[in-house]
């Protein structure tokens, strides 16, 4: 048996010794502990990519109360066991989901129902292991898995976890601890205790707490992430990242793209000092020999240059999760270029003007073509460029000037590929917009399957002839089920157990299904209508975010809309 903290090696800056698959892994002796079996519903290889994942995995074993096991979609088929021991999944205390994606909601199912875990919740007992979930989709709209999990825990672990295990007691009564971890921990919401009522046209007409639940579910945020590390506790080879030490540089974003949440509901944004984040850098390069720079606005950093300064002066590989093309500065492109980074990723979102403008994406096209060139020139050979379709008021010249940028990009492209005498290639990855919770865009609808797929087509022909390009896309038909999965209320439960029965086979489920899937995607919501997640309390007021999809519209309307 090994003593706390001695898997915690990359946490705690001690070289542990390297199997041939992992380094870093925990055992602890479950005697006298409460046992949690912690689940990624998805492959060991995608799971253990997952910086969040991990960051729990650290947070329960660093308590000297809990031992907790990984579990992860078996990848030969069979029920599922844990990583450590190979433990049944029914045979833990606790089992805790966590869900960053709202498309793994079916292989929850999947897992529960294959490892002996009656569903929904309202079959199982005391004898059966408490169900939890976490992680970003929880917290911008838990209700499609309402009947599924007893307890779902909103926001930042750091910030509730360990209130809600101080409170959990395996003999003790079930409903006794649900009720007052509802009623105490920050963050905790207990579905059981909440009762959506519908007006006669479907929508969500109230959503009544029980008698000693708050009204609005808090979700819990660090006030400050000074004073903890949020890094890679294991490194696993065969995953994305089996060679780069993870590092989270921020939490939050300052831009609110009016399509993405993280600008919403990660507020404050928050930055990690300079001397803390070189302390993580130095020992994530000893232990994998590169290392990842994490974050929603890792390029807002205020000392951002000189980290990069830093790593080069100290021979630190660096990558990087994103950058803003409007934020390409020397020491930055220096600092990639040194990394040995072949391929650099670029996200317009959008391909006009007026478009970047509705989605409030702050960059201008001369940003993103000298952001291009700089980066080609600087010796990285590849380009990976992410747009959308689909978003709302988009009309047909703003998904033709997706393919006009991309001959652009790829003007200034081949100019620096032919000073440096190579030629490498530009990856266009085009993907169906999805209205999320907590965003301006909550309110829109989105746009049917036949649409988006019309739009690919349209964009794969028009960038077929281009040398040393190519086009993926989504499909339009997976977007449906994000977007039904984030979107919908407590009934959208019953398609997921549908879906389970007709082992996932989608078409036969949406079609055969008692409630009415379009309901929740395809329609454009009432200014006052109440969501399903409107229970939650981001911090965020709900007229803010209705301002900005006005201006939004505003904008989309104006003279050049």
């Amino acid at each position: 048996m090994r003593k706390k903290g001695k898997g915690l090696a990359a946490h705690h800056g001690k070289k542990a010794p390297k199997s041939s698959a992992e380094t870093g892994a925990i055992i602890k002796s479950r005697v006298g502990r409460i046992s949690v079996a912690l689940v990624y519903p998805n492959t060991y290889s995608v799971g253990m990519s997952s910086l969040g994942f991990q960051t729990l995995y650290r947070l329960f074993n660093e308590m000297e109360s809990v031992v907790c096991e990984r579990v992860f979609v078996p990848e030969k088929g069979g029920p599922p066991r844990s990583v450590e021991t190979k433990t049944p999944l029914a045979a833990f205390d606790i089992v805790a989901f966590s869900l960053s994606f709202e498309n793994d909601y079916p292989f929850v199912l999947t897992l529960l129902g294959s490892g002996g875990i009656p569903i929904p919740s309202a079959k199982r007992d005391a004898s059966h292991p408490l169900i939890m979930a976490g992680g970003v989709a929880c917290f911008l709209n838990p209700e499609p898995l309402a009947e599924i999990f007893d307890l779902f825990l909103l926001g930042e672990a750091e910030a509730n976890l360990e209130s809600l295990m101080n409170l959990f007691d395996p003999k003790a009564q079930r409903e006794d601890f649900l009720r007052k971890a509802g009623a105490t921990v920050k963050g905790a919401y207990v579905p059981h205790f909440y009762s959506p009522l519908y007006n006669a046209d479907n929508t969500l007409a109230a959503f009544e707490p029980k008698e000693g639940m708050p009204p609005k579910v808090m979700r819990a945020a660090a006030s400050s992430i000074e004073s903890f590390a949020t890094e890679s506790c294991l490194h696993t080879e065969g995953t994305t990242f089996s060679d780069t030490h993870l590092v989270e540089v921020s939490r939050g974003c300052p831009h609110a793209c009016r399509f993405c949440c993280t600008g919403y509901i990660y507020r404050p944004v928050r930055f990690r000092p300079f001397e803390m984040l070189c302390r993580q850098m130095e020992r994530g390069a000893d232990l994998a020999g590169h290392v990842g720079l994490l974050g929603a606005a890792v390029s807002d950093h205020p000392d951002l240059d000189r980290l990069c300064a830093f790593a080069l002066e100290r021979g630190i590989r660096l990558s990087f999760s994103s950058f803003r093309a409007d934020a390409l500065t020397d020491a930055r492109i220096q600092a990639i270029a040194s990394g040995n980074v072949k391929t650099a990723t670029l996200a317009p979102d959008a391909g006009s003007s007026r478009m970047r403008s509705i989605i409030r994406k702050g960059i201008e096209e001369n940003d993103i073509l000298n952001a291009a060139q700089r980066l080609i020139a600087a010796g990285l050979i590849h380009l990976k460029l992410y747009f959308m379709v689909g978003l709302p008021f988009e009309q047909d010249p703003d998904v033709d000037a997706i393919a006009d940028l991309t001959r652009k990009i790829k003007g200034g492209f081949l100019e620096q590929s032919r000073q440096k005498g190579r030629i490498g290639r530009i990856h266009v990855s085009i993907n169906s917009f999805v209205p999320k919770p907590w965003t301006p865009f909550q309110w829109a609808a989105m746009e049917s399957g036949l649409s988006l797929k019309a739009k690919i087509r349209l964009l794969k022909k028009a960038l077929a002839a281009l040398p040393n390009v190519s086009v993926t896309a989504d499909m339009p038909n997976r977007a449906y089920l994000q977007a039904l999965f984030a979107r919908g209320d407590r009934r959208v439960g019953q398609i997921l157990l549908a879906g389970l029965a007709n082992r996932g086979n989608w078409p036969r489920t949406l079609k055969e299904s008692p409630v009415d899937p379009d309901f929740f995607v395809l329609r454009q919501r009432d200014d006052g209508e109440l969501f399903p997640w409107d229970f939650i309390e981001q911090g965020v007021p709900k007229t803010a975010l209705k301002k900005e999809w006005e201006k939004a519209a505003k904008i989309a309307a104006g003279p050049n809309g």
